[in-house]
């Protein structure tokens, strides 16, 4: 699993590590990771021209180490200096010593250096840093970006936030980023993401000192696999689990058949459905169990999808609601679903995971959607805490928080822009109750089905435009890929 630190919980890890080691033996284990990816990224150090952006941190101090020793190698180094006088004493005494040069950034020129670098290092604002770019720093930023040079960040791109992944003004867009010790959640969520590029991993101790309690995790394939619920010599269909399906409408037929898709490849023993729209799902799904008494009396399940296609069936909403099995709400129900009775399942601990695209979330927290997508994080833990209920958040980024909104952050790292498509969310519903039903709690059953439609997604898309219906078709193929992580 892939775990990623707030600032303050990094900083007092570092600061435990230094303790013990001689000093400046922490920012040269971070500049010879950070020169060595460097170097990678050149591929051919000597006669390549190197530009450094310097702050006045830490984050300056690594480049300029690096920049040292990528001028021993032979490479054209000079550093642009955005506060000359507070720049790193040490590590600036070995660049000139490495034989690289130094300029400000206001001197005439600076620009036109960026511009012509073969690779650009961004040490401008470490991962304290708050706010976008100073003034004096966005001309260069813009420069990197538009001259030939790869970018590279050094632990995170200058002007995002490295604790939340918000992005407020302007920003350093990295081709590469090379981080230390631990992930940053600003290197893992939107929009921040998306100005990181490529990230790299660098060790530098952390992990002796034990650092604790992650902000975010993403799971990768062997967790999945660990999961994944796989029938056993003993098992029948109802303890595989049973899933219900309530959703649908005579406008919406499409959204449960969907659903369905999704459940009946998740894993379900079997999956029942409840809405108008019967006939179309046993056109498609002739295993499916249809009912048309209500899901109080559809017969057993272990957990209940509501809501895809629902237009305003509130009653049936309620209805399942009030039952005392895991629920997934989606759709049409996350507007039709009451707060108290959400709330009322969760403290009598009845699990309940939602799951909105930002613009439902922004409905139910009363904001505009571009609060909800510049601030994900912060997001899915509110509706976390005034739901009592697990909150999948679906978009460019799909995060996961637990009921309450306390502990990690799940971040899913498989999806693709492909999977903005209309029904693909109806999918992802089923999935998920699959899993519910197959009795993984709300926050795994929410961040499986997320990677797991993913991978299909990615499968199904291979660079060309997808369906929903082409999305669940692929939802064996990526379990199958997932499995085969497994011990």
């Amino acid at each position: 699993m892939r775990t990623a630190y707030s600032v303050e919980t990094v900083r007092a890890a570092e600061r435990e590590l230094m303790a013990r080691l001689p000093e400046g033996a922490l920012m040269q284990r971070a500049a010879a990771g950070l020169a060595a990816a460097c170097a990678d990224v050149l591929g051919r150090v000597y006669g390549s021209r190197v530009v450094l952006l310097v702050g006045s941190g830490d984050n300056g101090g690594d480049a300029l180490y690096a920049g040292a020793r990528l001028a021993r190698r032979g490479a054209g180094v000079r550093a642009v200096l955005l506060t000359p006088g507070r720049a790193h004493a040490g590590g600036l005494a070995a660049l000139r010593r490495a034989g690289g040069s130094v300029v400000s950034s206001d001197a005439g020129g600076a620009v036109e250096l960026v511009e012509q670098a073969d690779l650009v290092v961004d040490g401008i604002v470490g991962i304290g840093g708050k706010g976008g770019l100073r003034e004096n720093a966005v001309p260069l930023a813009e420069a990197a970006r538009r001259g030939r040079g790869v970018v590279v960040a050094v632990d995170l791109p200058s002007g995002v936030d490295a604790d939340t992944g918000e992005v407020r003004g302007a920003a350093v867009r990295a081709d590469v980023t090379v981080t230390f010790g631990a992930y940053k959640p600003g290197l893992l969520i939107d929009p921040a993401r998306e100005y990181a590029g490529v990230v790299r991993f660098v060790g530098i101790g952390l992990e002796t000192v034990g650092v604790r309690a992650p902000e975010v995790e993403a799971l990768q394939h062997a967790d999945v696999a660990r999961l994944l619920p796989v029938p056993g010599a003993e098992s029948d269909k109802y303890r595989r689990g049973v899933v219900g399906v309530a959703a649908g409408s005579a406008r919406y037929p499409g959204a449960a058949v969907l659903a369905v898709g999704g459940a009946l490849r998740g894993g379900a023993g079997a999956v029942r459905y409840v809405g108008p729209a019967g006939g179309a799902v046993l056109a498609r799904y002739p295993e499916t169990l249809v009912s048309e008494r209500g899901p109080a009396r559809a017969g057993r399940v272990q957990a209940w999808v509501v809501g895809p296609g629902a237009g305003d069936d509130a009653a049936t909403v309620g209805e399942v609601l009030a039952a005392d099995v895991p629920v997934l709400i989606d759709a049409d129900g996350l507007r039709l679903a009451e707060v108290g009775a959400v709330r009322g399942r969760g403290l009598r601990g009845v699990p309940t995971l939602m799951t909105p695209h930002a613009g439902e979330a922004a409905a139910l927290l009363g904001v505009e959607r571009e609060e909800v997508e510049s601030g994900r994080l912060a997001a899915v833990r509110e509706l976390a805490a005034r739901y009592e209920a697990a909150v999948l958040l679906k978009g460019s980024t799909t995060v996961v928080a637990e009921a309450g909104g306390g502990g990690a952050v799940r971040v899913n790292s498989t999806g693709t822009p492909w999977l903005a498509t209309a029904g693909s969310g109806d999918v992802l519903s089923g999935l998920g109750g699959s899993l519910l039903a197959a009795g993984l709690s709300a926050v795994d059953a929410g961040s499986v089905a997320a990677y797991l439609h993913g991978l299909a997604g990615r499968f199904a898309a291979e660079g060309a435009p997808v369906a929903a219906e082409d999305v669940a078709g692929r939802i064996v193929e990526a379990w199958r890929s997932v499995v085969g992580a497994r011990g």
